[in-house]
């Protein structure tokens, strides 16, 4: 852990002008922690390196990334990638994922996502083992400010998914998901809990079944 990083608070908001947070986060390129950015406040994320964590961070991309290709849905998804308005808001979530027309919207060789120049991710995930109320509280503004359609916050501990449809800038509970149709939270929930007993491939046959069984 480098000095820079221990001479700041982690996983707690603190007041902070931009330009004092595009220096920080350039000092801390070589270090494994997430960044966000809003309201004139910034918020540091040591990387989880938990095994649940990693876990569900695995199963929820498979099993997203299977439903859209057994539906025909153009998908494109992003790993902790930075999405940002300079001087506004900057973030990092767990997942993203482009849908449909947007799929391809983003170019190969892009860095930071700049959001005055391209649009908003169409789903945003975040796994939260030891952040879920900052995931359900303040993140979640932050992403209904940048105009994410859809929204999830896995809850690693209870193996559950709060999952919200965002729209004129506010949210509403979800139980299925509104940008993929079709795709129940119950079934994910599901999944988390068998990769509790199980091994990803075989969850990742569970999955093919339910979805195939829908499509019938």
């Amino acid at each position: 852990m480098s000095e820079t990083q221990t001479q700041l608070p982690t996983d707690t908001w603190i007041y902070t002008s931009w330009q004092e947070y595009e220096q920080i986060v350039a000092n801390l390129l070589n270090e494994k922690a997430k960044s966000y950015y809003y309201k004139g406040h910034m918020r540091l994320e040591m990387a989880p390196v938990s095994f649940d964590h990693g876990q569900d961070h695995v199963v929820i991309i498979f099993a997203v990334t299977l439903f859209a290709a057994l539906k025909g849905i153009l998908a494109t998804g992003l790993d902790t990638t930075t999405f940002r308005k300079t001087g506004v808001q900057d973030c990092q979530p767990d997942v993203a994922y482009y849908l449909r027309e947007r799929a391809q919207a983003i170019p190969a060789g892009t860095g930071i996502v700049n959001l005055d120049r391209y649009p908003a991710p169409d789903l945003v995930i975040e796994i939260a083992k030891t952040s879920l109320l900052d995931d359900l509280g303040t993140k979640r503004s932050l992403y209904e400010e940048l105009g994410i359609a859809e929204y999830w916050v896995v809850d690693v501990q209870n193996a559950e998914i709060i999952a919200y449809a965002i729209a004129d800038q506010g949210s509403k509970r979800i139980q299925e998901s509104q940008v993929l149709p079709g795709l129940a939270m119950s079934v994910l929930e599901e999944a988390l809990r068998r990769s509790r007993e199980m091994s990803q491939s075989e969850v990742g046959t569970w999955l093919l079944s339910q979805f195939q069984q829908k499509q019938d």
